[in-house]
């Protein structure tokens, strides 16, 4: 079985359960062809990325001339095809996804569909709800191979008219969403008839790459967060929470591990609030230093707004590391109050800092068994070659369709 993944942008250093998720595959004996819109603007430092930028077919080097030939050799050879494409183009852009845009996307589909079609592709599957989807459900209607997505979060539950998220759920095979909060938010937007459809397969982690966990490090609590420096991860909310705290456990430590837009304003917190010597920046890490950074700390904060279901959650309590996170989206599926971590409402400063100054005060045999805890349960809900099973068997299905 031979598979096109459609992507915009990959890789991407944020985005690697992408990759985890199409290693997997193949290890399974699924054929996967890369067919991403561009590639990544952002420097690649993991050898892993740096990998699979090789082996992507990039949508747009070929060109405005060929992709434009291409379409118009599609419309010449399946007109009636063609016609259906370009209403379903219409219905993206009044949707909000703009005449240009949906224009561009159709033009995409057409050299997406020729190329699925010229590699011997059964099946076409976009990940994230966006665009990538767009350009499949398009493809399809051009050429005819079905298509799924999987939807993350939260972007797609932002904005679900202007994406026509509905349709696009509606006229696939099928959707995945990576937790039950996500099922429950395409079922919103989604027919009825389609609800059946919508199959909750998770990202994954390899348990072959998180061995037994490293001691926790003497001393004063060390956490650390990693993620994009963006509104939505609230890492602003926990550098103001860590203001408080440390009136408390003045020693504690924060890591920021990422990179973004907020950077200049976190830097300009941290200074402001006398927390230099209490948080690190270390900038974008490949999963060698991720995982470094994790075995340097006594638990992972996740202070975000808005998620998905992080895999950064996965990681850390694979590494044997209890996390204190947000109420938000499918975290609460995975993370235990009490168990393997602890919860608080997203948002909430003083909380927030409550929580990391009773957390400093935990003995370290407990954060050990809870990290234990957390370590079972991580690996018995997210291995990726379980989850890569289970997609394998939805495009095995979808290809006899």
């Amino acid at each position: 079985m031979k598979i096109a993944y459609v992507l915009n942008t990959y890789p991407q250093p944020s985005q690697s359960f992408i990759r985890r998720e199409i290693h997997a595959l193949e290890r399974q004996g699924v054929e996967v062809l890369r067919l991403p819109m561009r590639a990544s603007a952002q420097a690649l430092v993991d050898a892993g990325d740096q990998g699979e930028a090789q082996r992507c077919h990039y949508v747009l080097r070929a060109g405005a001339a060929r992709l434009a030939v291409t379409f118009a050799a599609t419309l010449v050879r399946a007109p009636r095809r063609s016609l259906g494409a370009l209403v379903q183009a219409v219905h993206l852009a009044r949707a909000g996804g703009g005449w240009i845009k949906s224009l561009i996307y159709l033009v995409e589909a057409a050299y997406v569909a020729e190329v699925a079609r010229r590699q011997g592709c059964q099946h076409l599957h976009a990940h994230f709800g966006t665009n990538a989807a767009a350009v499949a459900m398009l493809a399809d209607a051009l050429g005819g191979l079905g298509y799924s997505f999987t939807t993350h979060g939260p972007e797609e539950f932002d904005a679900p008219h202007h994406l026509a998220l509905g349709r696009k759920v509606d006229r696939a095979r099928f959707a995945v969403a990576i937790s039950s909060f996500g099922r429950s938010q395409l079922s919103r937007w989604a027919s009825f008839g389609a609800w059946a459809r919508i199959k909750v397969v998770h990202c994954g982690i390899e348990p072959t790459k998180f061995p037994e966990p490293a001691p926790l490090p003497a001393g004063v609590l060390r956490l650390v967060a990693i993620g994009r420096f963006v509104e939505q991860k609230g890492q602003m909310v926990l550098i103001e929470a860590l203001a408080d705290a440390v009136r408390d456990v003045p020693d504690l430590h924060v890591t920021l591990v990422g990179d973004g837009e907020m950077r200049g304003d976190l830097e300009a917190a941290i200074a402001r609030l006398g927390l230099t010597g209490n948080v690190t920046l270390t900038g974008w890490l490949d999963e060698v230093g991720v995982a470094a950074s994790l075995a340097a700390a006594h638990a992972l904060v996740m202070p975000s707004f808005a998620e998905g279901l992080p895999m950064v959650v996965m990681e850390a309590m694979a590494a044997g590391r209890v996390v204190l996170a947000t109420y938000v989206a499918g975290t609460p599926e995975l993370v235990v109050p009490e168990e393997t971590g602890w919860m608080v409402p997203a948002g909430d400063t003083q909380a927030l800092a409550d929580a990391m100054v009773r957390l400093a005060a935990v003995p370290h045999d407990r954060l050990t068994e809870m990290g234990k805890r957390a370590r079972t349960r991580v690996f018995e809900r997210h291995d990726i070659d379980v989850e890569a099973g289970k997609l394998a068997a939805l495009f095995a299905e979808a290809a006899r369709d």
